[in-house]
C-alpha cells in the first residue's frame, strides 16, 4: 500500500510516498480501507519532533483521523462487518498510520459514519471532535446555561467545541482574530472577541494555547469555575496559578473513544454539529497540507484524499 512515511522528523520535505506492507488485523481489530484522512496541528508538531515522541519511532507514518471502508475484521470482532463506513482515531498517541490507504486498530476506536456525510467531512471529525466533546463533557460537564469561553474558536478544535457548547445549553463566547469572526458567529456563537480581549466571569475555559496565554485565559474563570487546556504540558505554572486566583485547571489529553464517536455521529445526525472542511490535498501532497495548517489561516479542518471520498 501507499503511505506518507518519514525517516527523520524535520520539515514537511522529510515526508515521501513510499510503498509499504499492508497491515493484518489482529484478534479485536478492524482493517480499513482509507477513503480519507484528516491533518491536525499535532501531526505537525509530530513531524517536527516536538510532540509525543517518546512513543514513536522511525520511520513513522503520521495522521490519526481517518474514514473509510471495513475490509476485513480480527477473529472476536462484532462492532463491524466489511463494507461498513466508519470514521475514527485509533490508537493516539501512539502511532496509528492514518496518512496510508490502510490502517488497522481496535474495533471501539472506530463508530459508524452518519447517514448523508462524506468520507471528507467524516475523516476531519475524529480527533478534533473528541477532543471537544471530551472537555466539554467528561472534564468540564457543560450545563445548560453556563458561560463557556472557546479560545481559537475558528479552528479544527475550536468551530466544533462552540457548537458542542451550545448543544448542550450553554451561552458561548469565540475568541478568534477579526476576519474569522463571521464564520464563528455562523457557528452559533453567542458572542465572538479577539483573541487578545479578556473575558470574565466564565464558568468553562477551553484553552487551545499554551504557555502566557494559558496562564492569561485563567483570568477569564469565575472563582469556581474550570479552565480545561489542551496544552497544560507547555504551560508552566498553570495549576499553581488556578490556585492562587481560586479556579481549577484540568490538563487534557483525547482518547479513542468509539462511545464519544458515536455521540458526535448523533449531534451531526441531528443537525447540531457540522465539520468546516477548509482544504482538500491528494495523499501525495501532505507537505502542502502541513504547510497550509501551520500557517494559521485555515478555518476548521484541512484533509487528505486517499481513496473516493464520496
Amino acid at each position: 500500500m501507499r503511505a506518507m512515511r518519514q525517516a527523520a522528523w524535520g520539515e514537511a520535505e522529510a515526508m515521501a510516498l513510499v510503498e509499504v506492507e499492508e497491515p493484518v488485523p489482529v484478534f479485536g481489530e478492524v482493517l480499513v480501507r482509507v477513503m480519507a484522512a484528516g491533518v491536525n496541528p499535532v501531526d505537525v508538531f509530530t513531524r517536527r519532533g516536538q510532540a509525543y515522541n517518546r512513543v514513536l519511532d522511525l520511520p513513522f507514518v503520521n495522521g490519526w483521523d481517518v474514514a473509510g471502508t471495513v475490509v476485513r475484521t480480527g477473529y472476536g470482532t462484532t462492532r463491524f462487518r466489511p463494507g461498513d463506513r466508519v470514521f475514527g482515531m485509533p490508537w493516539f498517541p501512539r502511532a496509528a498510520g492514518c496518512h496510508a490507504e490502510y490502517v488497522t486498530a481496535p474495533a471501539r476506536h472506530f463508530a459508524r459514519m452518519p447517514e448523508g456525510l462524506g468520507f471528507t467531512e467524516a475523516a476531519a471529525l475524529p480527533l478534533a471532535g473528541l477532543t471537544a466533546w471530551q472537555m466539554l463533557t467528561e472534564v468540564a460537564a457543560v450545563a445548560p446555561g453556563q458561560r463557556v469561553l472557546v479560545s481559537g474558536a475558528a479552528g479544527g478544535v475550536g468551530h466544533l467545541a462552540v457548537q458542542i457548547a451550545k448543544a448542550r445549553g450553554a451561552h458561548v463566547t469565540g475568541t478568534a482574530s477579526p476576519a474569522k469572526h463571521a464564520f464563528v458567529r455562523g457557528l452559533g456563537a453567542d458572542e465572538v472577541i479577539d483573541h487578545t480581549t479578556v473575558a470574565r466571569d466564565m464558568d468553562v475555559v477551553v484553552q487551545m494555547f499554551g504557555g502566557e496565554a494559558g496562564l492569561r485565559a485563567l483570568e477569564c474563570v469565575r472563582p469556581g469555575g474550570i479552565l480545561v487546556s489542551g496544552q497544560a504540558a507547555w504551560t508552566p505554572g498553570l495549576h499553581e496559578r488556578a490556585g492562587e486566583l481560586g479556579v481549577r485547571a484540568a490538563g487534557y489529553l483525547v482518547d479513542p473513544d468509539g462511545a464519544g464517536l458515536d455521540a458526535l455521529a448523533g449531534l451531526v445526525a441531528e443537525g447540531r454539529l457540522k465539520v468546516h472542511v477548509d482544504a482538500v490535498f491528494p495523499l501525495a501532497e501532505a507537505a502542502e497540507a502541513h504547510d497550509l495548517l501551520g500557517s494559521g489561516r485555515t478555518r476548521g479542518k484541512v484533509v487528505l484524499a486517499v481513496g473516493e471520498t464520496n
